[in-house]
């Protein structure tokens, strides 16, 4: 038997700059589809495409991102009513999300549940739910079957800042904790419910610390920092998986729009808002995905022995440079062309459709 030497210190320094560039590459394609789609849902909004209310991501975004690429494939989500994103970074085609948007047939959901209620359940995208507090049960409802057929499945529940004090929060995360179900609860603090900013509708103003009251392990995240999220969401995902029960994260972000697009979001000052685009977690990626070229002295701290790898992937990539970074939106924005396309075209749903839903597996529910 050949015995395989452990990897020197410099040749974990190699692999680790080489992961982390693929994983901002993969991380920033996916929030820069993310912006795209948003403020194209915006536009088709105001010429009439898009009915009803519509909540936008933008400023968001490393939450979405950071989240589900530390989740695994066989892991459920749950969202709320801001979920476009998370539907499209869990794998959704873009089409079938903008069908949704425009209530077409070939949505995501039929064109039946329109913005808030996107659901796949070949991804285990368990739905968007439009009642605040509603995805709590859901996705304890799912952990339990979890734990009752000890899988090696999580659940990752999102929520807003505003959802906390509903009384489902509460009970949901007493029951979590009791039966150590294996739920992920991510909120997503982006500073208001609605119009309300959160020092004026909760007492405790640090939502993690809330979890403390049911032995649940809480941390709080920069949510404007894609990596910061993903790192702690691979961390609370694993020690689910060791069976110690459910954890909490409170990542807090800033979405640049109002809560809706009903809403001018007037009530924020100017400023506060220009800070927090000062902080624009796509822009933050792409200034870390541009990296100068390294120096001399940088890769003799990588070993002499890796030179040779690092130059040669470095000739053989290349380092993604700006006009990489403008290709890249190109690409994006066909594929939003083409969503746009897609729902423009697809056939609005009749009431066979309908019927069809209403009776869709009554009475033998079972868990996707």
């Amino acid at each position: 038997m050949v015995k395989q030497s452990s990897p020197t210190d410099s040749q974990r320094k190699f692999t680790g700059f080489l992961m982390k560039r693929d994983t901002l590459l993969s991380m920033l394609h996916d929030m820069l589809l993310a912006r795209a789609f948003e403020e194209r849902a915006a536009q088709e909004y105001t010429r009439g495409n898009i009915a009803g209310f519509l909540h936008l991501y933008p400023g968001e975004e490393a939450v979405a991102v950071g989240v589900l690429h530390g989740a695994e494939p066989n892991d459920y989500i749950v969202s709320t009513y801001r979920e476009h994103v998370h539907a499209l970074v869990r794998g959704v085609p873009a089409e079938k999300v903008m069908a949704e948007l425009f209530g077409k047939r070939d949505g995501c959901s039929g064109g039946m549940g329109g913005s808030m209620h996107l659901f796949d359940q070949e991804r285990r995208f368990m739905g968007g739910y439009g009642i605040v507090g509603e995805t709590y049960p859901i996705a304890i409802g799912i952990g339990y079957s979890i734990a009752m057929q000890e899988l090696p499945e999580a659940v990752i529940c999102f929520f807003g800042d505003g959802a906390v004090n509903q009384g489902t929060f509460h009970e949901s995360l007493n029951m979590a904790a009791l039966w150590k179900l294996p739920v992920l609860f991510v909120c997503e603090n982006n500073r208001y419910q609605i119009g309300t900013e959160i020092h004026r509708h909760s007492a405790m103003t640090e939502v993690y610390k809330r979890a403390c009251g049911y032995r649940i392990p809480s941390e709080k995240v920069n949510g404007m920092d894609v990596l910061a999220v993903h790192q702690a969401t691979r961390s609370a995902l694993q020690r689910i998986r060791e069976g110690t029960g459910p954890q909490f994260l409170e990542v807090e972000t800033y979405r640049f729009r109002g809560h809706s697009m009903s809403d001018p979001g007037s009530y924020r000052p100017n400023v506060e808002v220009q800070a927090f685009k000062d902080e624009d977690p796509v822009t933050v990626v792409l200034e870390e995905s541009i990296p100068d070229f390294p120096t001399e002295s940088q890769l003799e701290a990588l070993g002499r022995d890796n030179i040779v790898h690092l130059t040669g992937h470095m000739r053989q990539q290349g380092y993604l440079e700006m006009e990489d970074v403008t290709r890249m939106k190109g690409e994006i924005s066909k594929l939003v062309d083409k969503a746009v396309d897609f729902a423009l075209n697809s056939p609005e749903p009749d009431m066979h459709d309908a019927w069809r839903a209403l009776y869709c597996n009554r009475g033998q529910e079972v868990l996707i």
